[in-house]
């Protein structure tokens, strides 16, 4: 799933050890969402938007259009 995890946490000028403990996860697990080989689940997406205060759509694209 192609995502601006990188993109939106470069522009606050975070870490991913600062971006991991905020999410409470390893750094592990956000090298992974930034690459794309791992998918979060719900609650960790929900997570993810409320802390950049962007939907999780403007986040994530999982390369389908709706419709």
């Amino acid at each position: 799933m192609n995502n601006r995890l990188k993109e939106l946490r470069g522009e606050r000028g975070w870490s991913q050890a600062h971006l991991a403990e905020q999410l409470d996860v390893s750094r592990q697990t956000v090298i992974s969402l930034e690459n794309g080989k791992y998918d979060p689940s719900l609650p960790l997406a929900f997570k993810i938007a409320r802390l950049f205060g962007q939907p999780i759509e403007a986040i994530f694209d999982d390369g389908h259009d709706a419709g």
